[in-house]
């Protein structure tokens, strides 16, 4: 019923250089060789015209086909040949009608890759390394015995947090799709995760940009000769104001408050101005001129793919190393340091039997290396095929780990300098955690420093870089789930798409502006994302591992890498790993952190509004999970079975043709 593509009648009716089309088959001009390229990692990006046809890697091009579908949306196979060069091979393509065909043959299309394999490694390892490596990590190791935090902190990492954080970077690696495309290829009726996945992480951005915000102001006030934290002159101190670093004898009293921690309260976010969460008072536009400024960065970023952002994190992720280097020797030549490295390392091996210290070890590998914000599916879906995936965990799981513990004696050098200047003990110094440790505590010994303006200025030019390519990431993390999901709507419209994104973020963020914004964030940060991202991602290590199987999940490692995942590998992926997930959600749910920030005591009933938030982002997995069972023909097993078969086959690059995966 079909003429071979060799044929003289297909020759006559194609032109130079084009494809043509006969009977919705696959047509070459027998004029343009089909090339075999011996790297089968090579890539050819095609982001030109491609007018009615998507065209396929190999270099024909998908036409619509004339003949009717039958019962299941697809027609009959056609075998196509093609001379190239002494070489002939043939290609089989099934072609699928409407937009569920016309999204296939878009993802055949050859996908965007890092310019270079360094890109991607400073990418993964610039939204590894973040924020919480300098203030989260220093303050709960020493409040959960210091050295001997390093145990169980050491075992999380290796049973825990770096196996899912590899199995990350496999399924996106292979599957070469976004959080919520992916699932068509593991397991359908998890696509729910997917959209949870975008959810948190517009929550993350909605709060996690706000105290960049702050560094920003910080950045910005340190412009000058003395720095405006330094003394109790300025318009927005009190009486309470005490400045013990002054050269007068002055002394602490228990009322005393640092002209630092007055000028991050009442200037920078000026909570004194609003009475809590049921009064939140007005937007501060320095901060929202700050905010928007910081936004207008990411956008410039991200706005062309990883082809630009990968690029930037050269300076961006980078550049942190080199000012916590500056710090560090700074830091190690204060008067007083030792004081403050003893007290950070000294074990205390009793806390080894509390159930909380290995929460707290479980917790902070996890959110460190960060699996379940889809940013490493992302990341890694731009990977050529057989990058070395298994190598690139374990180099970027181990800098992130060696960054936390390096940047607790960056800040408790300091802190054992203000013991030392206080003439108080260090646990007394080290009160302030989250963003009060480097706001207000670390802020205050820099302007204390000779060379205070230098040091000021590059300590917060490095908290912006840290957060600046961990929001590259989140926001990626979105991007490419959704342009892989609906590739007819956005593929070539990303710009756009980015704009309007970070529009959204932007008006998220509004209410972390206001006079009371930094209860907002506190709020968030403790209950938007941590058990949502938790129960993500244990519901995620479940579908790779019982759903779509381990023995499948090791044969496509193999199929990238040359070499299969030991035991050790799939014990922690079948077993280990949920187990460690469980144990730290369930701990979260049975004793939910009480909330307190300055003097304000968070209500009851914020605790509720924590986990409708939390749960907004949840709630995408059982209600697709109901949808997908509706939508399903056949019987309730029937329509159990198809939901938890996938749906389509990955293309494995073979040379410069795609052979798909069943």
């Amino acid at each position: 019923e079909t003429e071979p593509l060799t044929s003289k009648k297909d020759i006559s009716d194609c032109n130079e250089g084009e494809d043509c089309k006969e009977n919705g088959l696959l047509v070459r001009n027998p004029k343009s060789a089909l090339r075999l390229v011996e790297d089968g990692n090579k890539v050819h990006p095609s982001q030109g015209d491609k007018g009615e046809a998507a065209q396929i890697s190999n270099g024909y091009s998908g036409v619509q086909s004339s003949v009717p579908c039958n019962g299941m949306g697809e027609v009959e196979d056609a075998q196509c040949t093609a001379p190239a060069a002494t070489t002939t091979t043939t290609t089989t393509t099934s072609t699928t009608c409407g937009a569920e065909g016309q999204q296939q043959l878009m993802e055949l299309e050859d996908r965007e890759t890092w310019s270079k394999k360094i890109d991607f490694l400073l990418s993964v390892i610039g939204y590894a390394v973040d924020l919480g490596n300098v203030w989260r990590f220093p303050y709960i190791c020493y409040q959960n015995g210091g050295g001997a935090f390093l145990i169980p902190y050491t075992i999380m990492a290796i049973f825990g947090g770096i196996p899912l954080f590899y199995m990350e970077l496999a399924l996106g690696q292979y599957h070469r799709n976004g959080c919520i495309s992916i699932w068509r290829k593991i397991c359908p009726i998890f696509k729910g995760i997917g959209f949870a996945i975008c959810v948190i992480d517009l929550y993350v951005a909605s709060y996690y940009n706000t105290i960049m915000a702050w560094a920003f102001y910080y950045l910005v006030s340190s412009f000058t000769a003395e720095l405006p934290w330094t003394s109790c002159t300025n318009a927005w101190n009190t009486g309470n104001c005490t400045n013990y670093f002054s050269k007068d004898n002055v002394s602490w009293s228990l009322h005393s408050i640092s002209p630092a921690e007055e000028f991050y309260t009442r200037q920078v976010l000026q909570v004194h101005r609003s009475n809590g969460l049921d009064d939140l008072g007005g937007i501060s536009w320095q901060l929202t001129l700050c905010l928007l400024l910081i936004f207008t960065i990411v956008y410039f970023s991200i706005w062309k793919g990883v082809k630009t952002s990968g690029k930037v994190v050269w300076v961006t992720a980078t550049f942190p190393y080199i000012i916590l280097f500056i710090l560090l020797v700074r830091g190690a030549t204060l008067p007083g340091a030792w004081r403050g490295v003893l007290y950070y390392l000294k074990p205390d091996w009793q806390k080894l039997l509390a159930t909380e210290v290995w929460v707290d070890a479980a917790a902070q590998i996890f959110f460190s290396l960060g699996p379940g914000f889809g940013v490493l599916l992302a990341y890694a879906s731009y990977n050529k095929f057989h990058n070395n995936c298994y190598q690139d965990a374990l180099v970027t799981s181990t800098v992130n780990c060696v960054t936390s513990f390096v940047s607790g004696f960056v800040i408790f050098t300091v802190l054992g300098y203000m013991a030392e200047m206080r003439n108080e003990d260090v646990s007394e110094v080290a009160k302030d955690t989250g963003p009060s440790l480097l706001f207000i505590t670390y802020a205050e010994a820099i302007a204390n420093m000779p060379a205070s303006t230098f040091f000021a200025i590059i300590f917060f030019l490095m908290l912006l870089t840290l957060g600046l390519d961990s929001t590259f990431a989140g926001l990626e993390g979105v991007i490419t789930g959704v342009l892989d999901e609906f590739p007819h709507v956005w593929s070539k419209r990303r710009e756009l798409f980015v704009l309007g994104l970070i529009i959204i973020c932007f008006l998220g963020s509004l209410a972390t502006l206001t006079f009371g914004g930094a209860y907002v964030v506190k709020l968030f940060e403790e209950y938007a994302t941590g058990p949502a991202v938790l129960t993500v991602v244990f519901l995620e290590a479940v579908a790779v591992a019982w759903f779509y199987g381990i023995t499948q999940f090791c044969n496509d490692v193999k199929e990238m890498l040359g070499f299969a995942p030991g035991w050790y590998w799939r014990v922690c992926w079948a077993a280990i790993s949920p187990i460690f997930l469980l144990f730290v959600t369930c701990s979260f749910l049975s004793n939910p952190p009480e909330l307190r920030l300055f003097d304000y005591n968070y209500p009851y009933w914020t605790t509720i509004v924590g986990y409708c938030i939390g749960t907004s982002s949840i709630i995408c997995i059982p209600i697709y999970m109901v949808y997908r069972l509706i939508i399903t023909p056949g019987t309730f097993k029937e329509r159990i079975l198809k939901s938890i078969t996938p749906e389509t086959a990955t293309e494995i690059p073979f040379g410069d043709i795609r052979m798909n995966a069943v």
